[in-house]
């Protein structure tokens, strides 16, 4: 049976085994694994955790890491007997680092250790902004803030290259004004290499080609009188078979095709005029060419269009330099104007809630047997950062005398204990919160001062999955499912087994917590007393 989605309390005798439940949930919550606290050291350890996450609106965590998301999501921890550990969510391996992150949105593991977590500013001010309601505030202020980090970094930006390219402003122009100059287009330089190696060889192309034409058509013996010779002799045969037909025709198209190849050598060699003068030119345009390319390091006409096209925008934002400075410097003021107007909203929103806060804890902290506990916030502006622009430090006393202390400060022990409970009782009411487990958390406390724990447990179960460790019958009275730890020396090796309990058997058990082993009619009436209230 899985635990209830509301209050879960588990008992048992002292040293049965509850703890190793915690250690279990340790272990999914991305903790060190000792091997030495396997059962079997030849086996391997398997811990999982079936969640409900919908509420928690996780999405955009699980697509960062590249997971599955389902709204039943499982974690998953596995120790070899070596001490090698492996993780996983929804059955793909992630590293430890990943699953501690979801699994501390998953499960809040209510623990005298947490006196680092009070102190921290970033926890308080979630608690303020909770009770608040500064949802829409919040993104508001995150909007306003990314937006002038922007606004800031272009400003920053245009700056540091304005004094840059005014510096090397005469430079850029010098490089440009060279590109535009010699204004080389896409493909001149095969056009341009091609076009000199003809004219370098002009004369051995020309006499090459004559020497072509008078073989295939000018001298005595040339191909095209011999191939005419042999197409009148087909002709003459041809209608006598099909197949002297189509010889004939074979002979005829090849006399068509070297007409045609003729009268192109012809107009080509034409073509071949050998001029000094734009020779010289051909070479200086290639020359320049190799020259710039060189220069710049480029291996292409194209890669000079490309610097050129740079070197323009350079020059057109040199020339419009202050003109975008004012504009980004502009919307840099405007941005900031707008951070301070939400951070203002935002702060004033968080200080309305300072006195109510406080008293709703205090009155709290009463009804747990603190009844001169003492709660209250420090407050000052700062400079606007992702967080606000807000210094906070919650300070606290639970004695009659003794000045507030930061939280960060409070000896752990019952009363820190109590006191963090009630800061987690109101931030239920305010937020989707983390499965809440709560180890012994009613130690010190007794009578009608665990009644009202009960109470106020009950109450934050209602919308929140909590799993308290007791050994108050006061609390385990208000369980909606019960868990009874125990250990089993039947066999060879003890184990801890843990089962939840019947209504006869609450009562039962109860009765024991009560009365002890043997509980008198007198505990078992009590414990169904408990029950009922």
């Amino acid at each position: 049976m899985g635990p209830s989605a509301h209050l879960n309390v588990i008992t048992g005798e002292t040293g049965a085994g509850k703890s190793i439940m915690l250690g279990a949930l340790g272990l999914l919550m991305g903790n060190r694994a000792d091997t030495k606290v396997l059962w079997d050291e030849k086996e391997k350890c398997v811990t999982e955790g079936v969640f409900e996450i919908g509420a928690y609106k996780l999405h955009d965590f699980f697509k960062a890491e590249d997971l599955d998301y389902d709204d039943q999501t499982v974690l998953r921890r596995e120790i070899n007997p070596g001490g090698k550990s492996r993780a996983f969510i929804n059955d793909t391996p992630v590293t430890l680092d990943v699953l501690k992150k979801l699994s501390q949105q998953l499960m809040d593991v209510h623990s005298q250790h947490e006196t680092l977590q009070l102190g921290n500013q970033g926890f308080q001010l979630k608690l303020i902004d909770a009770y608040a309601d500064n949802k829409s505030l919040k993104v508001s202020y995150s909007t306003a803030w990314n937006n002038y980090q922007h606004a800031h970094k272009a400003f920053e930006s245009l700056r540091m290259q304005a004094d840059a390219l005014r510096q090397e402003a005469d430079f850029v122009q010098f490089q440009l004004d060279e590109l535009v100059k010699v204004n080389f287009k896409e493909g001149e330089q095969d056009k341009l290499e091609s076009e000199l190696k003809i004219m370098e060889h002009a004369e051995e192309i020309k006499s090459r080609m004559n020497t072509a034409l008078d073989l295939l058509s000018r001298s005595e013996y040339a191909s095209r009188q011999a191939l005419a010779e042999a197409r009148g002799n087909l002709q003459a045969v041809s209608s006598y078979a099909k197949e002297y037909e189509s010889l004939f025709e074979r002979v005829q198209s090849l006399l068509i095709e070297l007409d045609d190849v003729v009268n192109e050598i012809e107009q080509a060699e034409t073509r071949i005029d050998f001029d000094p003068e734009h020779a010289v030119t051909v070479r200086e345009r290639i020359d320049e060419l190799y020259r710039l390319l060189k220069k710049h390091r480029a291996n292409s006409v194209s890669d000079l269009l490309t610097l050129q096209e740079e070197l323009q925008q350079k020059a057109n934002l040199t020339s419009n330099l202050d003109e975008a400075l004012q504009k980004a410097e502009a919307d840099f003021i405007q941005a900031g104007k707008i951070l301070e107007k939400e951070a203002n909203k935002l702060s004033q929103s968080r200080k309305a809630v300072f006195d109510p806060l406080c008293n709703e804890i205090t009155e709290l902290l009463k009804e747990l047997g603190i009844p001169h506990g003492t709660l209250q916030v420090e407050h000052s502006r700062t400079t606007p950062a992702a967080h606000g622009a807000d210094q906070i430090e919650i300070l606290f006393s639970a004695n009659k005398g003794i000045l507030p202390r930061p939280l960060g400060q409070v000896a752990s022990g019952g009363e820190f204990s109590r006191l963090m409970f009630c800061i987690k009782y109101v931030m239920a009411k305010k937020t989707e919160m983390p499965t809440l487990i709560l180890d012994e958390i009613d130690t010190g406390i007794s009578g009608e001062i665990a009644i009202k724990l009960g109470k106020l447990m009950k109450g934050m179960a209602k919308k929140h999955q909590v799993i308290a460790i007791s050994h108050l019958p006061h609390i385990a009275a208000k369980a909606d499912l019960h868990y009874y730890v125990f250990k089993n020396t039947g066999n060879t090796k003890t184990t801890s087994n843990i089962k939840p309990l019947s209504e006869t058997e609450r009562i039962e058990e109860i009765a024991k917590m009560i009365g002890g082993e043997k509980p008198s009619k007198v505990a078992v009436e009590n414990a169904k007393e408990l029950l009922l209230r």
